[in-house]
């Protein structure tokens, strides 16, 4: 069962410095866990995104149930959909089987959580009975799971090549990762993808899905208890894969004390974080040699990671547990090994106010795009978690306005380097002004699918995208 904030350290206790407290503190303040199967997976939806080649696509977008992720990020709130352990070898697969089979007979009609109950596990070389059918109006799959799809914990490797059989015939397989467990599994998956396409898998021919009149598709929380003893986090980053990255896992090691970042370290005569190694650094070549893998001439594979910000202060007070060297290293294999990136950015992390948020988010995308990326994905920060919530009481954070975000997606579309989108799941509770809130989102809907970007909106109500005002002041 979960635990109520209530049953926990007060709520008033400041965010603490050392990791291991931090761990703690996170896990003190969190409401209760939902009730997940390990069979189903615990929402799917299809939706429309803007591809490399500049046409709309449909994605199935499947979120998987599994073993919560080891790492106790202060913002994330997917350990609601998680379980305290790993799912048995064939769940996967059959909660893989169960959403294409559903999108199928739903006629891929938007957010669908999965229903309670149970389905057989499938094997290896199964059918999902209707995947056919969604393979030929969807191009592009999401495969996403609330952590890493390399740690073996969550996803265990002894499916890889059923999960490789059902999802090879989409144009683009979309997996997230953190930048530690980047390594030989990718590598192994991508060609698991490559080879079952080449070697059979009837692929029905490909027909446009129609997306004119189609609503933006909910979604769940981008990245939406029981004791912590029962998760033994260390043992979740061992297997598998020689890491890229130097050891992160969330038990190890304390962390260098440091000032309060609220944005205002200029002013307290601290150094421009801008200024700070792990942004100037140039990338790192990563040896790879002896590794036994082809290098596929495809991108079918993509793997999304969240740098969440490129404010080397705010990232370490996140508790992820990465640095910005660490981020470029694992992007840097990935594109050294031909698998593309995708970004996970946060707009308003905690410990920024709204025009610093704005700022940190140029930087970030611009950072990520150094990096390779030819995808970034804007998310703005919400409450929910309870950390947040706790956060909050001390004026650490505060959700972004949707202004800001526009603005961010502005910058990102604009700069015309690769796709910038944002995240307009559950945007209304980041609206401050009903009178122009449909049309902000419908704006943003628009520079999603369009890449481009439309005349502002304005507001005479909030005044926002008047001059001197809103929008325009966080330029």
């Amino acid at each position: 069962m979960g635990r109520s904030v209530e049953q926990s350290v007060p709520v008033a206790e400041p965010y603490p410095e050392g990791s291991r407290q931090r761990d703690q503190w996170v896990l003190a303040r969190r409401p209760f866990r939902n009730a997940v199967g390990p069979r189903r997976p615990y929402a799917f939806l299809a939706e429309a995104e803007r591809a490399e080649s500049g046409e709309v696509v449909s994605v199935a977008a499947i979120f998987l149930t599994n073993r919560e992720c080891p790492w106790r990020c202060l913002m994330c709130d997917l350990w609601k959909n998680t379980l305290t352990e790993t799912v048995p070898v064939g769940a996967i697969p059959a909660q893989i089987d169960y959403a294409l089979t559903e999108l199928s007979r739903q006629g891929s009609a938007g957010f669908q959580p999965a229903s309670s109950g149970d389905i057989r596990l499938a094997g290896d070389c199964r059918e999902p009975r209707g995947s056919a059918e969604v393979r030929a109006t969807m191009r592009q799959i999401k495969l996403y799971n609330s952590g890493s799809f390399f740690d073996p914990q969550a996803i265990p490797p002894g499916d890889h090549d059923a999960i490789a059989r059902r999802v090879a015939g989409f144009e683009r397989v979309i997996v997230e990762c953190h930048p530690a467990l980047m390594g030989e599994s990718a590598l192994k998956f991508r060609d698991l993808l490559n080879a079952t396409e080449a070697n059979g898998v009837n692929l029905p021919p490909v027909r446009e899905l129609s997306l004119k009149k189609r609503p933006p598709s909910p979604r769940p929380s981008p990245r939406g208890e029981n004791s912590p003893k029962q998760f033994s986090a260390p043992r979740a980053l061992e297997p598998a894969s020689r890491p890229l990255t130097p050891s992160l896992s969330p038990y190890e090691g304390e962390r260098a004390p440091e000032g309060r970042v609220r944005g205002k370290l200029q002013g307290q005569g601290q150094p421009d974080p801008l200024d700070s190694p792990g942004l100037r650094a140039p990338l790192r070549r990563v040896d790879v040699s002896g590794d036994g893998h082809r290098h596929a001439a495809t991108t079918k594979l993509e793997v999304a990671m969240g740098l969440e910000t490129a404010h080397p202060q705010v990232l370490e007070k996140l508790n992820k547990r990465m640095t910005l060297d660490q981020f470029r290293r694992a992007a840097e294999f990935l594109r050294k090994n031909e698998l593309a990136l995708r970004v996970f950015i946060l707009v308003k992390p905690p410990f920024l106010d709204e025009t610093e948020a704005l700022l940190w988010a140029k930087r970030s995308i611009d950072f990520a795009f150094d990096c390779g990326a030819t995808v970034v994905s804007l998310i703005p920060t919400r409450f929910g978690n309870g950390a947040l919530e706790a956060l909050a009481e001390h004026g650490d954070f505060f959700p972004p306005k949707v202004a800001t975000l526009e603005a961010a997606l502005e910058y990102g579309v604009g700069l015309r380097r690769g796709r910038a989108f944002a995240d307009l799941w559950d945007l209304q509770k980041f609206a401050d002004c009903p009178a122009c809130f449909e049309q902000r989102r419908a704006r943003l809907l628009e520079m999603n699918l369009g890449q481009a970007v439309p005349a502002r909106v304005v507001c005479g109500r909030c005044r926002e995208g008047l001059p001197g005002n809103g929008t325009s002041a966080l330029h």
